[in-house]
């Protein structure tokens, strides 16, 4: 009677876990972005981004908003909006996927992931495969990625006069640290 008593609480707690849909908390999110160049690097960090997990399919969405990039100075925020990213034009660049590993999200622990789905930016969707690390403690994930874009692969141009300004290649890095989703 206690095994079977036992095994049905591991079978509802797996369960509940593996239902359950997971968002980024409030601030928990930073997304970032280096590009090394011979005249000045360039970085810039954000911290808006909507993310949703669902562990019981391990789908993956992400939602950031552009023209919440910030940078060291005000004229280069201006000049990624406006003449790179064109922010008006396309506000947000998404990601939907799929974790590939099969994970026992019930237990805790680092696992090492690849990530293949659809990036979309600058009006461009690629098919893509990243990857990183997905860390399960309690009730949280931590997701980890550190990346590299071709920004010429997203139709992102770049002025004849800044091609020595900006990489063709800018390492992006993620993090994040997702929570139950609770209905408010």
């Amino acid at each position: 009677m206690k095994n079977i008593i036992m095994a049905s609480l591991v079978i509802a707690t797996t369960f509940t876990t593996k239902a359950q849909i997971y968002t980024a908390k409030e601030g928990a999110t930073t997304i970032s972005f280096f590009s090394k160049a011979p005249m000045e690097d360039i970085e810039a960090v954000n911290k808006g981004a909507t993310i949703v997990f669902r562990a019981s399919t391990a789908d993956l969405q992400i939602s950031i908003s552009i023209q919440n990039f910030r940078f060291k100075n005000a004229l280069m925020e201006e000049h990624f909006n406006e003449n790179y990213m064109e922010t008006e034009k396309f506000p947000k660049a998404t990601f939907k996927g799929k974790i590939n590993e099969a994970i026992d999200y019930s237990k805790d622990g680092e696992n090492k992931v690849t990530v293949s789905g659809k990036m979309e930016m600058h009006g461009v969707t690629k098919d893509v495969t990243l990857t990183g690390t997905l860390t399960k403690s309690g009730n949280e994930f931590k997701l980890n990625s550190k990346f590299k874009i071709k920004v010429a692969d997203y139709n992102i141009k770049v002025p004849s006069m800044y091609v020595k300004n900006i990489a063709e290649e800018v390492e992006v890095t993620f993090n994040t640290t997702l929570e139950p989703f609770q209905k408010k």
